[in-house]
């Protein structure tokens, strides 16, 4: 039997990569498994949105992304023979107003490569075969490709292991929902005549949807609805010339070559009700799985990584009680609910057939999305910016100074740089922000207010950005409250 380590993440796909990485960042002692012999080589998850770019720009490397890929500044959305509307991005309120479309196989180099820097190996070709409870932890049982099992005590356990989880079939936790009875193509290579190319490309045909989402270099996805669900299992996997007659009966006059992949697929809508049970916890796929329509899903499983993660080491490190855990359940299924609702209702307007709902479609769309604050709403939904935890345990507190001051809602202002410890930020009057530093040094950073709609407030921020308290400036008792129901002493 190996030693102890405190978290055994399970899954090695962009959700466990993030969780081991700011594990990693925050001195917590893991291990990763993957059954899977390398990572991906396939572009799969092709967007990363505001808010995800927002925290990896907190974790210290968002430039490596940036780096990599390229920026989708909106969308347009045609018929194949008239505009039915133009979707910008640009005003998205964040300091990332765009999406960023960079192939997952990009983004799971990067955060192998980050978490090698940090010492730690992914280790492949290891699968989890089984696990037991037992009292302060687990005992998981791993195989790997030589056929050798080996017994990992583990005092808390992370499911990243996608869609087909086995740490959610072994919690039995139901996951609940439908497979939509409707086949799709995808396609992923060169594309020619196609402009402008840091937009989205989407044709409303009365046929179908056929969607185009630049990638890097020239490449592109291309994603096509091709009618009802023949029979129990998915299409073949088309051609070439298949996906090219498609793009041309719907109105397209772009030319595809070079394919780098080429896949059918059918859409699965499902979810856990809760995120876990005990010291086992499920994020990304393995808790939610939705349509691809706004290409939120790894960003939502990465969010709910980093959500995990500072509550796991703030736990771990014994400075907050393990109360701080039953939050990220309730956090993050409410906003798994409300992006597997919004997926749903743009995939249903995609693939509507009837010229009658059609026609209804088009012209609610034409007016709507050309009102400006329609469209911003839009963006920042889509950018997950208007993501907030009202009703989370970890909410106190009224709004004292505005927009991005409310408890739970992510901060709108600056913050100071991320360190090694996950602490909640204390923004308000020197004297109120530095006592409650004095009172709680391993929770609190204390920031005094530089503007002046902060100087007459008090908040707390979390380590992920978003408000936990928001009082007056003479509310610090309250504020001391509030940290010391979550101080482990």
């Amino acid at each position: 039997m190996a030693g102890q380590t405190e978290v055994l993440i399970v899954g090695a796909g962009p959700v466990g990569l993030t969780l081991a990485n700011e594990l990693a960042r925050y001195g917590v002692a893991f291990r990763i498994v993957d059954q899977a012999a390398q990572r991906t080589d396939k572009s799969k998850a092709l967007v990363l949105w505001s808010r995800t770019l927002e925290l990896f720009d907190r974790a210290g490397y968002v430039d490596t992304f940036l780096a990599a890929g390229m920026k989708g500044h909106g969308a347009q959305i045609t018929t194949g023979d008239e505009t039915i509307a133009q979707i910008s991005l640009d005003a998205i309120d964040s300091p990332y107003p765009y999406a960023l479309m960079i192939p997952q196989s990009e983004t799971e180099r990067i955060l192998e490569e980050r978490l090698a820097k940090h010492g730690v190996t992914v280790e492949r070709s290891v699968t989890l075969e089984r696990f037991s409870e037992r009292e302060g932890g687990f005992d998981a049982v791993l195989r790997k490709a030589s056929g050798e099992t080996e017994t990992v005590p583990a005092r808390w356990l992370a499911g990243c292991d996608g869609a087909h989880s086995t740490v959610r079939h072994g919690l039995g936790l139901a996951f609940e929902g439908t497979t939509e009875p409707s086949d799709w193509y995808l396609a992923d290579g060169h594309i020619s005549g196609l402009e402008p190319q840091d937009l989205l490309h989407i044709f409303w045909h009365k046929d179908g949807i056929l969607a185009f989402f630049p990638i890097v270099g020239g490449r592109w996805r291309v994603v096509a609805d091709v009618g009802p669900a023949q029979g129990e299992g998915r299409r073949p996997d088309p051609t070439l010339e298949d996906v090219q007659a498609l793009m041309t009966a719907r109105g397209s006059k772009a030319v595809i070559t070079d394919p780098y992949w080429l896949a059918s697929f059918r859409i699965n809508e499902r979810k856990v009700a809760h995120y876990g049970r005990g010291r086992a916890f499920l994020a990304g796929d393995a808790a939610h799985v939705h349509s691809p329509a706004g290409g939120q899903g790894m960003n939502t499983g990465m969010q709910d990584a980093f959500n995990l993660a500072w509550k796991l080491a703030l736990v771990i490190r014994g400075i907050c009680k393990p109360a701080l855990l039953d939050s990220y359940s309730i956090e993050r299924s409410a906003v798994g609910d409300m992006v597997l609702r919004n997926a749903s209702r743009m995939t249903e307007a995609a693939v509507m057939r009837n010229p009658i709902a059609q026609g209804l479609r088009n012209a609610v769309a034409r007016f709507a999305l050309g009102f400006p604050q329609l469209q911003h709403h839009a963006a920042n939904t889509l950018a997950e910016v208007d993501i907030a935890y009202p009703d989370s345990p970890l909410t106190a507190g009224k709004s004292h100074g505005g927009k991005g001051r409310k408890a739970g809602d992510r901060w709108r202002g600056s913050l100071p740089a991320d360190d090694s410890t996950p602490r909640f930020i204390a923004i308000g009057p020197a004297e109120a922000v530095s006592g409650l530093q004095a009172r709680f040094p391993q929770l609190i950073q204390a920031v005094p207010a530089k503007e002046a709609v902060d100087a007459g407030a008090l908040s707390l921020v979390r380590p992920d950005g978003y408000v936990g308290f928001a009082g007056a400036a003479s509310d610090g008792e309250a504020a001391a409250a509030y940290l010391q129901a979550l101080a482990a002493q």
